[in-house]
């Protein structure tokens, strides 16, 4: 073994270290460049406000405190947006990955229905769209406006993501479906037993955009939704950006008591409000992706690339 190492080390030449060298720092750079804005926002968070608004909080954080935390889950609204936010994320992405599952498997089967028609007719939907005029009207008429639903139905069949779980199903040897038919099983059952269970890289995959495409959305919310109650957590963060100099000042206000100047640095800003609810909306969706990491790239890859 150490003879064979010994061997690979002195195949290396100067253009393999050099090239070694230049694609580790290329990478180290992209990856400070993407993390650097969470990491900004989490210090300027932690950091006096008053130093955070004058701009001299850039590296590492001073006067490190969780005021601003405290007090911006406290302002009005938040904790039942977030319920909302929370529900429609994990319904949401359980019926996205059921449905992709189902018709992504569905469409593999040659015996289905005018097979082909059918699964055209789902991709045309990628290409072709009426407008948000049209989709407010139909949504009305379905009495889904002001409802909780209006989140879910919607975004329950993705065509993209119908191709990429028939795809990766094509890849799966027949032969297995094949002898559970054999001892009996019905489509079903070949679908719960079989496919489902062989199909966890894509289906993660899918989760993962399902997820992160609800939790962050918000459009949906400032066109159907009137009732405050329905209000999600980026809508929320949407409305606090737009007025963050009045809530910083109510925040301020809320208080009792003349401001010392120990109290200054903890006094909430436009910039202290923007950074909190940012953070506050987007630490959850951080964590989806170390659960379903190990899966991603197998899913994606597979999933687009028949054979």
């Amino acid at each position: 073994m150490k003879a064979a190492q010994k061997e690979k080390k002195k195949k290396l030449t100067k253009g393999d270290i050099t090239f070694s060298v230049i694609n580790y720092t290329v990478f180290i750079l992209i990856t400070l460049v993407c993390v650097y804005p969470f990491y900004y926002m989490i210090i300027n968070t932690i950091s006096a406000n008053d130093l955070s608004a004058n701009g001299f909080i850039n590296f590492l954080p001073r006067n490190i405190h969780l005021d601003n935390y405290r007090q911006v889950l406290q302002l009005s609204g938040l904790p039942t947006a977030a319920l909302v936010s929370l529900g429609r994320t994990v319904i949401g992405t359980a019926c996205t990955v059921m449905a992709s599952a189902f018709l992504g498997f569905m469409f593999t089967q040659e015996k289905m229905w005018h097979r082909k028609f059918w699964y055209r007719f789902f991709v045309i939907t990628m290409y072709f769209n009426a407008g948000l005029i049209p989709m407010f009207i139909t949504m009305k008429n379905l009495h889904l406006t002001n409802t909780f639903w209006v989140y879910i139905i919607p975004a329950i069949v993705q065509p993209f993501n119908i191709i990429l779980v028939k795809t990766y199903i094509e890849s799966i040897p027949k032969a297995l479906q094949e002898a559970a038919e054999i001892d009996g099983a019905g489509i079903l059952t070949v679908f719960w037993k079989i496919i489902l269970p062989t199909a966890k890289p894509i289906l993660a995959t899918i989760a993962i955009f399902a997820a992160v495409g609800q939790w962050n959305s918000f459009q949906d919310t400032l066109i159907y939704i009137t009732d405050q109650k329905l209000y999600s957590l980026q809508y929320l963060l949407y409305t606090y950006i737009n007025q963050a100099s009045s809530l910083a000042a109510m925040v301020r206000s809320s208080g009792t008591g003349a401001i010392s100047a120990a109290m200054v640095a903890t006094q909430q800003t436009p910039t202290s409000i923007r950074m909190t609810v940012s953070v506050i909306v987007v630490l959850p969706i951080l964590f989806v992706y170390p659960i379903f990491q190990r899966f991603f790239v197998q899913g994606i890859m597979i999933g687009s690339v028949k054979g």
